[in-house]
């Protein structure tokens, strides 16, 4: 529970914050299309940004409680790690959300946004945002507020959507617009049934495009407890996740088969059945990352936050899946052939035993082991013995001295052996 790991994530923070400047979300998103918690799909939640150093920490998630927290705002990162920290406190003692969000008005600057299924949703601190609420009749309101505390009551279909532009974001003075258009798309997706995490795809795809403010973060299922985690987030210290607008992969419409870029980028057509790929936006994976379907699979990586492992492992995995069921045997081997084909690097082969299925959720999760010495690749896998190996490395080294040797004294061998022939 995050009660017990309280003092992890306040640690996971405070690393952040003396070794970089950890950003603040720009755009914080929270949808409800079901109250009641029993559609699988009916609250998600997300962050984006135009800033750098994304990391999870703009979105967390509680798996035991269904709710999650985004955080975010102008002022500086310690009073935003006291802010979250006392949110979460708050939620674990199944607070409201409207009392836990309104932590962040004791931290000047700063933002919190918090929300479940069933607890309803709100935001304190420092924001712009439309809170938007849609009756059973149809009826459709998006109301501005700004700053202090705003809600989504519990019991409630609506949503609550955050933007802000970025100092440095060539769209800067977009946000104000944008966020008043996203709020009334939502409102009339929920109207039409769609589920929240079809919702929150769609608004990524909005925010991005139109506002500028495009980088992961991610998003969370709050009801099936699925997150994108560090799909979207940099790898890497001081810079930016990736561009929710642009392509990720490239996938076979009839096979499932696909291919992360920019190893995409080689990929026309599917080469298993020679189908036309289609090629899959960030935003609509995320979407698809973290929607339930009967053809879902959860898949989840570790021992290595090697860049592209994540994503390529997943589609790897649910294409073996969807093609062969829950057979460790086969999706290692599937892993394997990606190995060899340099589509996953850095880390080594693995066996079915690195596998672990539980059917009950549909969920794998994949073990590997990184390689040593910063190799990109495993070494080959040749049907020889080494000491054969070592034998012929021999005798190839003593050929070479010989006619090293030849080559130095050929003038006296070739007098001495003309002498002898006379």
């Amino acid at each position: 529970m995050i009660k017990k790991r309280l003092p992890q994530v306040a640690l996971l923070l405070l690393i952040l914050v003396l070794l970089v400047n950890t950003a603040a979300a720009t755009c914080n998103i929270i949808i409800i299309t079901d109250p009641t918690g029993k559609d699988p799909n009916g609250a998600a939640a997300g962050s984006l940004s135009f800033a750098e150093n994304m990391f999870q920490s703009t979105f967390i998630m509680s798996k035991e409680k269904h709710f999650s927290v985004l955080s975010g705002g102008e002022g500086n990162q310690t009073p935003r790690l006291g802010a979250i920290v006392e949110t979460i406190k708050r939620l674990e003692n199944d607070e409201t959300a409207a009392n836990a969000a309104s932590a962040a008005s004791n931290f000047p600057g700063i933002r919190i946004m918090c929300g479940g299924p069933t607890i309803g949703a709100a935001v304190g601190g420092s924001f712009d945002v439309y809170v938007v609420t849609v009756d059973d009749d149809g009826t459709i309101t998006a109301t501005p507020a700004s700053g202090g505390l705003a809600t989504l009551p519990p019991g409630q279909k609506g949503a609550i959507i955050h933007l802000r532009n970025t100092h440095g974001n060539p769209l800067y003075g977009s946000a104000t617009t944008v966020r008043r258009e996203t709020a009334i798309m939502i409102g009339k997706m929920i109207r039409d049934g769609y589920p929240a995490t079809e919702i929150l795809g769609a608004s990524f795809e909005k925010v991005s495009k139109n506002a500028g403010e495009k980088y992961g973060g991610g998003g969370n299922n709050l009801v099936s407890s699925l997150t994108t985690g560090d799909m979207f987030t940099p790898s890497k210290l001081n810079t930016t996740g990736y561009p929710m607008d642009e392509a990720y992969s490239k996938t076979c419409p009839e096979c499932g088969w696909s291919v992360s870029f920019p190893a995409g980028e080689n990929y026309q057509t599917c080469p298993y059945d020679g189908t036309s790929l289609k090629t899959i936006y960030a935003y609509e994976l995320m979407a698809n990352s973290i929607t339930v379907t009967k053809n879902n699979t959860n898949v989840y990586v570790y021992g290595t936050d090697n860049a592209g492992i994540s994503g390529t492992t997943k589609e790897i995995v649910q294409y073996s899946v969807r093609q062969n069921g829950y057979n460790a045997a086969t999706i290692a081997s599937e892993i394997n052939k990606a190995i060899d084909n340099s589509y996953l690097l850095g880390v080594n082969y693995i066996e079915p035993k690195d596998i672990n299925i539980v059917e009950s959720t549909r969920s794998v999760g994949v073990y590997y082991n990184p390689l040593p010495n910063h190799r990109s690749s495993p070494a080959w896998n040749l049907p020889i013995s080494s000491s054969i190996l070592d034998i012929v490395g021999s005798i190839q080294t003593a050929i070479g001295l010989i006619l090293i040797v030849l080559v130095l004294f050929r003038s006296t061998l070739f007098s001495s052996f003309t002498k002898n022939r006379r």
